[in-house]
């Protein structure tokens, strides 16, 4: 039995015993009860700059290979979004990059993957509305113009500058009369970005919620869908009954994905969650078994994930993305555990060490004894010895 001693929150430590992993099975078809979307992280390259000042430099083979990893599950990949460091640490020509890279690579292997379009390749500039608008614009047009759908971010930008619900009204409307086929709009709380408190118009939630419906109703003919990331499972119940005939819920919320993607019977969300990277051997069996009709077994297989999701989306929830790319690294997806922008120092050794016992409760570490020898070098770099 492989073994490893991880430290506590006490100043003490404990033994665990890892277990076997899961019996998860890639899917000889195409995944159908639900369109399940993975945000996928990126692979920093560890040979060379990746500080707050240098600027992203990835490894493209990691990377592209993981999407790979993503489309094997029958998972749908989200690229270029918050899971994958927008806003902190992947700038714009790299994010420019990553877009081109993978919608390539989809082509060639026949993955589906929607791209995230923001106002961030100006960072350091004030815009107006008309500036929010162009900004989009030059983002919409790259992602359609290789053959992607667009999936709208919220904007930091426009959140500074709008007086209230009309200037998103305006600017979301500007951009979804001229779009060449749905997107996706995506509302982004603020505890993934504090940035972006009062969106919509509103700190009010009751209040943005009803600016959105209203925007979404004008619009419904070019909106496939709209991804919901408050970590609020009312909320997001009472948008998808609320929602215009025809448009998607995608579910964001880590915390309570099993029940939201199940349904009532009456709604469902489908998904575009971060956790999916987590989680896509699990993710895809559960679907898989959803579209059996096997509702039993959906809930068995995805169940047991949601503590350690809700683990690694713990506040503060930005930070997520360290137990993400952590998770890669134990499973032999990525060689090393570096990160654009130095993200990697954002939780701690003994948060990790928990993330990792989670993991392996849940089935989720493919290869015990590597997951174990990595998180020994780990624990080993942080002063904390197995002897």
């Amino acid at each position: 039995m492989v073994s490893v001693r991880i430290p506590l929150r006490d100043g003490g430590s404990r033994l665990h015993e890892l277990s076997e992993p899961g019996s998860f099975i890639r899917p000889t078809e195409p995944l159908s009860s639900r369109r399940v979307f993975a945000a996928a992280h990126v692979v920093a390259d560890p040979l060379t700059e990746n500080t707050p000042v240098s600027g992203a430099h990835l490894d493209w083979d990691a990377t592209l290979a993981f999407r790979r990893h993503l489309w094997s599950w029958g998972l749908s990949v989200a690229e270029a979004m918050d899971t994958a460091q927008r806003g902190m640490g992947l700038d714009w020509p790299v994010t420019r990059e990553l877009i081109k890279r993978s919608l390539a690579e989809a082509r060639s292997v026949g993955g589906d993957i929607a791209c995230g379009a923001n106002t961030d390749q100006r960072p350091n500039e004030s815009l107006d509305v008309d500036g929010v608008v162009e900004a989009y614009v030059e983002q919409l047009e790259l992602i359609e113009g290789e053959g992607g759908q667009a999936v709208v971010m919220a904007s930091r930008h426009l959140a500074a500058v709008a007086d209230g619900p009309e200037d998103y009204h305006e600017v979301y409307g500007r951009l979804l009369g001229q779009v060449q086929r749905p997107v996706i709009v995506h509302w982004l709380g603020e505890m993934f970005d504090p940035a972006l408190r009062g969106y919509w118009g509103a700190v009010d939630l009751d209040q943005a919620q009803e600016h959105f419906l209203s925007l979404l109703a004008d619009y419904s003919e070019k909106i496939d869908g709209v991804k919901i990331s408050l970590l609020d499972k009312d909320r997001e119940l009472y948008l998808r009954k609320s929602l215009p005939v025809g448009v998607r819920m995608y579910t964001g919320d880590d915390f309570n994905y099993p029940e939201l993607i199940l349904g009532d019977g009456t709604y469902h969300s489908d998904s575009f969650l971060g956790a999916f990277d987590l989680i896509a051997p699990a993710a895809s069996s559960a679907i898989q078994a959803l579209d059996d009709g096997d509702a039993g077994g959906f809930e068995e297989i995805l169940n047991p994930t949601v503590p350690l999701s809700r683990h690694v989306f713990g506040e503060p929830t930005f930070y997520y993305k360290t137990g993400i790319v952590f998770m890669a690294y134990l499973n032999g997806h990525q060689s090393h555990f570096r990160m654009v922008n130095g993200l990697e120092s954002a939780r701690s050794i003994v948060h990790l060490s928990e993330q990792f016992a989670l993991a392996d409760h849940a089935g989720l570490l493919d290869d015990p004894d590597l997951a174990a020898k990595r998180m020994t070098a780990v624990l080993e770099v942080a002063g904390f010895s197995q002897s």
